[in-house]
């Protein structure tokens, strides 16, 4: 089974957990974009009353697209569920995410979920945040290099994220820029989420301790559950 079709399958096992008449927080990524689709048909064919919350504009975009209702997180009361994906999971389910740089909204949005369920194939999971991927960081443009700077003290390494298809940083939703940090080692993510969060300048990073209730992790074996 090849990469796509993992996330395709853990995209359809959380459609599970929908019900009618739910508030849903939409992700952003390759393997949130399948579950929007699936979403999508499972509205149609079952004729549901559910309205998605956006994470990012590629998610509302989708949404869209594939015929979900849609509403602004000051429009509604509560958010059922959040469905999102994860590009790193410890043993602990403590994430980094935000390659898709839409890492902000996805924690205001996932932290207030009732249930926040991870989309990941195995090859997300890891011993250690930290292990393959950087922490993005969404800093104040103006202050990029000073925050770049001042990151030195955690023995870690920052580097501007540029863009791939036009000239210089890559820029948020926000209208912010991402700096992709590359740490020794984390050994308290939730301390480490905190301290990066302390610095004037940083809107918000990539390290999501403590929030996410159900991983689901797809394998050619099938999908495991991982529950906090």
């Amino acid at each position: 089974m090849d990469l796509e079709e993992l996330k395709k399958t853990v995209a359809r096992e959380a459609l599970s957990f929908v019900e009618d008449d739910m508030v849903i927080g939409l992700g952003t990524g390759s393997t949130a974009s399948y579950f929007l689709k699936f979403l999508g048909e499972k509205i149609r064919e079952e004729e549901l009353e559910i309205y998605g919350v956006p994470t990012s504009y590629q998610s509302r975009l989708l949404a869209l697209e594939y015929g979900i209702p849609i509403r602004a997180l000051d429009e509604v009361d509560a958010i059922d569920i959040a469905v999102d994906g994860a590009d790193e999971v410890d043993p602990q389910l403590n994430l980094i995410k935000g390659r898709g740089a839409a890492l902000t909204m996805e924690k205001i949005i996932e932290y207030r979920a009732g249930t926040f369920i991870v989309l990941v194939d195995e090859s997300k999971l890891v011993n250690r945040l930290g292990e393959k991927m950087p922490v993005p960081v969404e800093v104040i443009p103006a202050a990029w290099r000073a925050i770049a700077e001042e990151i030195e003290v955690f023995n870690a390494r920052a580097e501007l994220r540029m863009a791939a298809k036009k000239d210089g940083p890559v820029i948020t939703d926000n209208g912010n820029f991402i700096l992709d940090v590359k740490f020794e080692r984390i050994d308290d993510p939730l301390d480490m989420e905190i301290e990066l969060k302390t610095i004037p300048g940083v809107v918000e990073n990539g390290i999501f301790a403590d929030i996410a209730d159900i991983v689901l992790v797809g394998t050619p074996q099938g999908v495991r559950k991982l529950e906090r």
